[in-house]
């Protein structure tokens, strides 16, 4: 591979940058004067702008941006403007780094460039991810380094049981036993658990909101793939009941307005204005997968690397006896192949192809 230019240019990040870009989104057009009106527009696209992709994903581009820029400086590269043979080295040294830095995984490769691809945007450049000598390149470490996907452990009924029987009966347990069983219930995601509020529009940050019913609660979420409506019913006994869990929470914790989900006060006794954060929601699952003693043939390590929020999902994806489209609805995925994806334990050849084709 030819080495790339290695003078710098001016403009290049040093890679300091912690809050994305985002006023290269909207500028005014050259074409149009100045006025009030049109510096309102661009304020609002801005604002648009900044809300077409997640905070999460946002700040990820962010430090992908800074550790390619910290990558340049090392190297002496030319990053500005893009140069598809330093884009070649970087993912090269990424898929076989030097020294004791880990590799990264194929797909974390591809995330990197998607973080590239923003970082040059936001400067007013293109980098083209299909250029021959990137593509080529991707395409080598695909066909050396990549594996499956490693599947995060399902949290089945029974394990759930028993996680929730860890929980303290106070108020921090209230919130955490409806968190885990309306998390598991609807299927959410991390980030779609803490971001509900009690009541539409109540906060500038919501995901969505709840509505609780007779036979049930009506969670309406922004996810990925728009807004959609989730319907969690309510369960056989109060013990695993979501819609009961919940409802204790909201009642004990006085929630009537706000985010759902909320700190607890250091003394235990009351809830605060604060959202919990997605983080809460790993952390919270792996100790009580911990504490009730899952999988006690794996070490603490291996056990904690198994479990994530996304076992919430994949517990009902694999424990819900109904047919495959409604789990895809509660989901929300685009796809019944995603949907399988999720399923740990599948009910596979109950369609035989070969018997029906008569062989």
């Amino acid at each position: 591979m030819t080495k790339p230019p290695m003078t710098m240019q001016p403009g290049v990040p040093d890679g300091h940058q912690t809050e994305p870009e985002t006023e290269d989104s909207a500028r005014t057009p050259a074409s149009l004067p100045g006025s009030g009106t049109i510096d309102r527009l661009v304020e609002a696209a801005q604002d648009y702008a900044r809300a077409a992709t997640s905070d999460n994903t946002l700040r990820a581009y962010a430090q992908d941006w800074a550790h390619f820029a910290r990558w340049g400086r090392m190297h002496g590269a030319e990053l500005l403007p893009p140069s598809p043979e330093a884009i070649g080295l970087y993912i090269t040294e990424l898929a076989a780094p030097s020294g004791r830095t880990a590799a990264l995984s194929v797909a974390s490769i591809e995330r990197r460039l998607s973080g590239l691809c923003w970082g040059y945007a936001q400067r007013g450049f293109r980098l083209d991810r299909k250029d021959r000598h990137i593509a080529t390149v991707l395409a080598g470490i695909r066909r050396k380094h990549a594996r499956p996907p490693v599947q995060k452990e399902a949290i089945l009924p029974q394990d759930l049981r028993e996680m929730l029987a860890t929980l303290p009966h106070d108020l921090r347990g209230l919130r955490d036993r409806a968190l885990l069983l309306i998390g598991f219930a609807g299927g959410l995601r991390r980030s779609e658990i803490v971001g509900l509020d009690h009541g539409k529009d109540d906060t500038p940050d919501s995901g969505g909101w709840v509505q609780i019913l007779d036979d049930g609660a009506l969670i309406t979420l922004r996810g990925k793939t728009g807004w959609r409506e989730v319907e969690i019913g309510r369960g056989s006994a109060d013990q695993t009941c979501p819609v009961h869990a919940l409802t204790q929470w909201l009642h004990f914790s006085r929630i009537d307005f706000g985010p759902v989900f909320v700190a607890v006060s250091r003394d235990g006794r009351r809830a605060t204005p604060d959202r919990l954060s997605d983080r809460h929601v790993a952390r919270l699952i792996k100790q009580c997968v911990e504490d009730a003693g899952l999988r006690p043939d794996l070490s603490k390590a291996d056990r904690l690397r198994l479990y994530s929020g996304h076992s919430l999902r994949a517990g009902l994806a694999s424990s819900a006896e109904v047919d495959e489209r409604h789990v895809q609805k509660q989901l929300g995925h685009a796809s019944a192949e995603m949907t399988r994806r999720y399923q740990r334990r599948r009910d596979r050849f109950r369609v035989n192809l070969t018997k029906a084709a008569g062989l």
